[in-house]
C-alpha cells in the first residue's frame, strides 16, 4: 500500500475547486442572460445556447477527456484544461457578436473538459488507500459541483449588478493562474502510458449531442413535425450510432463499450443523467423568474439563491455520508431523486404575483435537499463499479453522463417553456405559465430517476461488486 501523500489535503482543496469552477461555468452565466441577451441579441429561445455551447462541448469532449488522462497523465492534462479554460473566458468576455460568444463558451468548455476527468483521476490517486479518507475526499468534492452550480448564480448577479456581465467570464482567468503555478507543487504525477486516441469517436458522440440539443431548442419555432426538427434528430441518432459501432469496432475505443457490464455502473450513470437533467433547468427558469417575473435585479436574484448553496453543502459534506453510511447508496440515491422531485413540483406552483419567501424559497430548499441527498452516492457508486486501471475512463463517463442530462434537459425544458408562453417578455402571466411548466417538467424527470433507480440499483450483497463501493462509507451499503 503506498505512503498518503502529506499534501493530499492542500491537494484536495484544488481539486474541489476546480470542480467548483467547471460547474460554476454553467450557472454563472444565468444571472447574467438578460443582459447579455441585450447586449449581444440572442433571442429568448437561443438564449440557453450560451449554457449548451458550454456543456455540449464539456459533455460531448468529457470520455476523450478521461482517455487523454489515462495516456498522457492526470496532472498534465489537468494544467492543460486550465490553460483553455482561461482562453475560452477572455474570448467570451471580449465577445462582440452571438457567434465569438457562443466561440468562447465552447472553448471554456473543452477546457473543463479536460480538467474534471482528470479532477477526480487525481482525487483516486491521493486517497484510493485509504477508504475512509476516500470517503470524506469525495463528501468534499461532490458537495463542490451543486454548491458551484448555486454559487454561480450568487456571484454572476454580485458581478453583473455591480461591475459588467464580461466579468463573470474574466473570473476564471486569475484562478486558472493559480492553479498552474499550484499544479505541479501539489499534484502527484503518473508515467504517460502507450495508446491511441479516438479522434472520431470524440467527434461522433460531441457531434449527435449538439445536434439533439439544437433540434429540441429549435423544435417550437420550426414545429414538432417538422423536416427540420426529425432531419436534426437523425443526424443525432445516426451520429451517436457511429459512435457507438465505432467503440465496439476499436481495440482501444474511446468508450469500452464493456465497461457498463460492471454491476451498477449504468445505473449509477443513468442517475447521474436525470439528476442533471431535474436539477439544471431547475436553477436557469428559477433565476429567469426572480428577474422577469419578480422583478429582483441581478444581485437580489443570486442572494435569493444562497440559502441552497448552504444547504447543499451542509447536506453533502455532513449529511449524505453519514445516511449512505446508515441506509446504503440505493435507499439514498431514490430518496434523494425523489426529494428532488417534491421540490420541483411545488416550484410549479409560482405565481406572476408570487413572493419570494412563499413561491420561492421553500420549494427550492427541498430542491437543494433532495440534491444533496442523491449526488454522492449516485457518483460514488458509478466510480467504485469500475476497474482501478479505468478510472479516468469511469470518472469521464460519470461527468458525461450528468453534463449530458444537464444540456438535454435543458434543450427539453426550454422547448416546453416556449411553448407554453416563455416568450412572451413582459407578459407575466404568460411567463409564470411557461417557467411553472419547465419546473414540473423537470420534477417528472427526477421522479423518473427515483422509480429507475430503485428498478435497476442493485445493493453489493446482490450485484457482486467489488469491494470498493461498500469502502466508500464507513459502514458499508449494508
Amino acid at each position: 500500500m503506498s505512503t498518503p501523500s502529506p499534501q493530499r489535503w492542500s491537494a484536495l482543496a484544488l481539486i474541489a475547486t476546480a470542480q467548483f469552477m467547471v460547474i460554476m461555468d454553467t450557472s454563472i452565466i444565468g444571472v447574467a442572460l438578460p443582459k447579455i441577451q441585450g447586449a449581444l441579441g440572442f433571442s429568448q429561445e437561443n438564449l440557453s445556447w450560451v449554457f449548451n455551447a458550454y456543456v455540449v462541448a464539456f459533455g460531448g469532449l468529457l470520455l476523450l477527456g478521461g482517455r487523454l488522462s489515462d495516456l498522457f497523465g492526470a496532472r498534465r492534462l489537468f494544467s492543460t484544461g486550465w490553460a483553455v479554460l482561461a482562453v475560452g473566458s477572455l474570448i467570451a468576455g471580449l465577445a462582440p457578436q452571438v457567434w465569438v460568444e457562443l466561440t468562447g463558451r465552447a472553448v471554456q468548455g473543452v477546457g473543463a473538459a479536460l480538467i474534471a476527468p482528470s479532477a477526480l483521476t487525481l482525487l483516486i490517486m491521493l486517497f484510493g488507500s485509504e477508504p475512509k479518507e476516500l470517503t470524506k475526499a469525495l463528501a468534499l468534492y461532490g458537495a463542490a459541483a451543486p454548491a458551484g452550480g448555486t454559487a454561480g448564480v450568487f456571484l454572476g448577479g454580485l458581478v453583473t449588478q455591480y461591475i459588467s456581465w464580461p466579468w463573470v467570464f474574466y473570473l476564471n482567468i486569475p484562478i486558472a493562474v493559480l492553479a498552474l503555478i499550484a499544479t505541479p507543487r501539489l499534484m502527484p504525477s503518473a508515467p504517460a502510458r502507450r495508446g491511441s486516441i479516438d479522434v472520431l469517436g470524440a467527434l461522433t458522440v460531441t457531434g449527435g449531442l449538439a445536434m439533439a440539443v439544437y433540434a429540441i431548442v429549435r423544435a417550437p419555432e420550426a414545429g414538432w413535425g417538422s423536416l427540420a426538427t426529425w432531419g436534426s434528430l437523425a443526424i443525432a441518432v445516426v451520429l451517436l450510432a457511429v459512435f457507438v459501432k465505432i467503440q465496439a469496432a476499436r481495440t482501444e475505443p474511446l468508450m469500452r463499450l464493456g465497461i457498463f457490464r460492471a454491476p451498477n455502473l449504468a445505473a449509477a450513470n443513468l442517475a447521474q443523467l436525470l439528476l442533471g437533467g431535474a436539477w439544471i433547468p431547475m436553477w436557469f427558469f428559477l433565476n429567469l423568474y426572480l428577474q422577469q417575473v419578480l422583478g429582483f435585479s441581478a444581485f437580489p436574484s443570486g442572494a435569493a439563491l444562497l440559502p441552497m448553496t448552504v444547504l447543499i453543502m451542509i447536506g453533502m459534506v455532513a449529511l449524505a455520508p453519514r445516511a449512505m453510511g446508515r441506509f446504503g447508496a440505493k435507499a439514498m440515491t431514490v430518496t434523494g431523486l425523489a426529494v428532488l422531485a417534491v421540490g420541483m413540483v411545488w416550484l410549479s406552483l409560482i405565481r406572476a404575483h408570487g413572493s419570494y419567501s412563499v413561491d420561492v424559497l421553500p420549494a427550492s430548499l427541498v430542491a437543494a435537499l433532495g440534491m444533496s441527498l442523491a449526488f454522492i452516492p449516485s457518483l460514488g457508486t458509478a466510480l467504485s463499479s469500475a476497474r482501478p486501471e479505468e478510472g479516468g475512463l469511469a470518472s469521464g463517463i460519470v461527468n458525461t453522463s450528468y453534463q449530458v442530462g444537464s444540456a438535454l434537459g435543458l434543450a427539453a425544458m426550454t422547448a416546453v417553456a416556449a411553448s407554453r408562453g416563455s416568450r412572451e417578455l413582459g407578459n407575466l402571466s404568460a411567463l409564470t405559465h411557461g417557467f411553472s411548466a419547465a419546473f414540473l417538467g423537470a420534477g417528472i424527470i427526477a421522479a423518473v430517476g427515483a422509480v429507475l433507480a430503485a428498478v435497476l440499483l442493485r445493493t453489493p450483497g446482490n450485484a457482486g461488486q467489488v469491494s470498493a463501493e461498500a469502502d466508500l462509507s464507513p459502514a458499508g451499503n449494508g
